[in-house]
């Protein structure tokens, strides 16, 4: 097994850091690969803001649902979805001349295009963990920074076609989170399919959950009125405020980009 697998099958979130800084040449090899991620028709539809401002990291501790590890990290960067860029290339270069001598109306940014600028965004953020983790640094996924778009918006100036997808904190894990054992993943079966897409049965769901169950629940425990794992994530993640308001704020985005 050589070392990039070995890191990929070892790797964990890590909220906890050592207090000491990222150096600079390292964190231009996590940007430059970054930048070597797989793109569509090569037109990186992402940019990267690194957030360096300690009054920033506090609001994003904030408004992330509340997660004060965010303030603490010493590397943060926040992976947009980017159509602005290339529309305003467009622009620049005339297209809209074109479209009139051609009787079109020309074309905006729409879903399709936002769908694609997420997925560039999110191939760049995790080029840049795969290449952060492959020199011993912690990395942690923020999805919450999808929440207060408005807040978001004006945090970071961001124009109509700039959606804030994924934000990334970086840092020297603790000893303790070298240590800690990583949460198990569910078997192969119930992830992994050939050819067609499989719906579970109760039975299947019962074998999946089967371990998380028993350590959360033991033989007749339940917690905030839920019996078992689905009952509790649906409470824990699906129908929580933070999930409500994502949907919210991306409902926004999608207001604002058609």
């Amino acid at each position: 097994m050589n070392q990039t697998i070995e890191s990929l099958l070892g790797r964990k979130s890590v909220r906890e850091y050592e207090d000491r800084e990222i150096p600079e040449e390292i964190r231009e090899i996590i940007i430059r690969s970054a930048m070597r991620a797989p793109t569509a028709g090569n037109q990186m539809l992402y940019s990267i803001v690194e957030v360096a401002d300690r009054q920033s990291k506090e609001v994003l501790a904030k408004t992330c649902d509340d997660q004060p590890f965010i303030a603490r990290a010493p590397y943060v960067l926040l992976f947009l979805a980017d159509y602005q860029r290339w529309y305003d290339y467009f622009m620049s270069s005339g297209v809209p001349e074109l479209c009139k001598t051609k009787g079109e109306e020309m074309r905006k940014p729409e879903e399709g295009d936002l769908f694609l600028a997420c997925c560039d965004a999110l191939i760049a953020a995790h080029t840049a963990v795969v290449a952060a983790e492959s020199m011993g640094i912690g990395t942690c996924y923020i999805g919450d920074i999808m929440e207060n778009y408005e807040r978001h918006k004006e945090l970071f100036d961001l124009p109509r076609y700039v959606f804030p997808i994924a934000l990334v904190c970086f840092g020297y894990p603790t000893e303790q989170q070298k240590k800690r054992q990583q949460p198990e993943r569910y078997k192969k079966e119930y992830i992994v399919f050939k050819d067609k897409y499989k719906r579970l049965s109760n039975e299947e769901f019962e074998d999946m959950f089967k371990k998380t169950n028993c350590s959360l629940f033991g033989d007749n425990g339940s917690i905030k009125g839920a019996v078992n794992y689905g009952q509790h994530m649906y409470i824990k993640k699906f129908s929580s405020a933070f999930s409500k308001e994502m949907s919210r704020s991306v409902r926004e985005i999608l207001k604002n980009w058609r």
